[in-house]
């Protein structure tokens, strides 16, 4: 199983930019489906961006355009980069492993985004 490591997070006012990064470590990292999630207080876990082992990435509506997933499994990490910066872009964003075929997730900590108007 893989341990996921977040850093990154910070305060930055609205329509600033942020890069996230998430370092693996323990495992095979390229075998692993990577993504973001975030949840800001009251609201469910949602998924920000995804990229699975081939590369091919998936966006969740809200940050279409504006967010950009990417990694590079030479370095085990995996990355955000967070541009034209929301208030409703705020709350924890954690790291996610999946692979799939040996039935195995791995979360990291969490960084905290809080952007202010």
């Amino acid at each position: 199983q893989v341990q996921l490591v977040e850093s990154g997070g910070g305060l930055v006012q609205a329509g600033g930019s942020l890069r996230l990064s998430c370092e693996g470590s323990g495992s095979i990292f390229r075998l692993y489906d990577m993504a973001w999630y975030r949840q800001a207080p009251g609201i469910q876990r949602e998924l920000v961006a995804s990229i699975t082992r081939g590369g091919s990435t998936n966006y969740g509506d809200s940050v279409k355009g504006r967010f950009t997933i990417s990694r590079d499994n030479a370095k085990n990490t995996v990355s955000l980069q967070m541009t034209s910066l929301k208030p409703e872009d705020t709350g924890v964003y954690y790291c996610n492993a999946v692979n799939r075929p040996f039935g195995s997730e791995s979360w990291g900590q969490g960084t905290q985004v809080t952007v202010s108007s």
